[in-house]
């Protein structure tokens, strides 16, 4: 029987780039776009940007598109609802963690 690798460690990884973390967040928010018009989330060169998108499609976490010399991106929606089911299948373990250390920081703040 062959086991079913999951996605996610490839998707968390491409995330784990600040570069491709912005570039992420830039589709999110605004929508698909240009590889050009990715250019300005980052200080690096047209090539770098490309390469980072090659990570991110690669990953399945964008998706590529033509039209004409353009090549549009943007988030393959399957990919952020497999992390949003993972983030939010772990919420049982971590929300209380979280809970208690904002009770403790907020008890600390308190103390004279």
């Amino acid at each position: 029987m062959q086991k079913h690798e999951s996605p996610l460690p490839a998707l968390f990884a491409a995330l784990g780039d600040p570069v491709r973390f912005a570039i992420t967040e830039r589709l999110l928010t605004q929508g698909a776009q240009s590889a050009g018009a990715l250019q300005d989330v980052a200080e690096i060169s047209a090539p770098a940007v490309s390469r980072h998108l090659k990570v991110l499609r690669n990953a399945g976490l964008v998706t590529q598109t033509v039209d004409g010399p353009r090549r549009i991106y943007a988030v393959n929606p399957q990919a952020v609802g497999q992390l949003s089911r993972w983030i939010g299948g772990h919420e049982a373990f971590w929300a209380p963690s979280l809970d208690r250390l904002a009770a403790l920081l907020d008890e600390k703040d308190s103390t004279p």
